[in-house]
């Protein structure tokens, strides 16, 4: 036990590093993103997620948004817990059975205007559980969707570009 603690503290940890990213860019897009929910709404874009059965892979690179490399607040966006203080429901997963009737309740219960946006393979047409007794189809087949967010799972750079196309789309 006393050499796995010693090897332990003079070994480097086992894994891998960080890829490299182009924060330059990054920066740019999640500023062009602030600014056009500002143009569109008079204020930062509020932002309430739901998993409708996903496999949590989209919830992954979702909550990558938040950590200290991308931090979304520094740029107005923000995630809220209730659907009546969203302007936007980021859905992933395929719509399962028992979750068909708590999306279309969140959906009833964001103010408008509001937009629905599919993030993921599943979320458009049910991916690989399309075909599944428990799935009814992707997020389109419960409530509408305004833009899809193509990917599995889609990455953070993707969800940004993804909600500055909504933004731009709809202003």
């Amino acid at each position: 036990m006393q050499k796995l603690l010693l090897e332990s503290l003079i070994k480097a940890p086992f894994t891998e590093p960080a890829p490299q990213a182009d924060t330059v860019a990054l920066a740019e897009l999640a500023t062009r993103v602030d600014r056009a929910a500002r143009a569109r709404l008079g204020r930062s874009l509020s932002i309430r997620q739901v998993d409708a059965g996903s496999c949590n892979g989209c919830e992954l690179e979702i909550h990558a948004l938040g950590n200290a490399f991308y931090d979304l607040e520094r740029f107005g966006l923000r995630f809220v817990a209730s659907p009546r203080h969203a302007d936007v429901l980021l859905v992933t997963g395929p719509v399962t059975r028992n979750m068909r009737e708590a999306l279309q309740r969140t959906y009833d219960a964001t103010p408008g205007p509001k937009w629905v946006v599919a993030a993921g393979a599943c979320a458009r047409d049910g991916g690989l559980f399309a075909d599944s007794y428990a799935c009814v189809g992707g997020v389109g087949a419960v409530i509408p969707v305004d833009i899809h967010i193509p990917g599995c799972p889609p990455t953070p750079t993707a969800l940004l570009g993804g909600l500055l196309a909504l933004l731009t789309k709809s202003a």
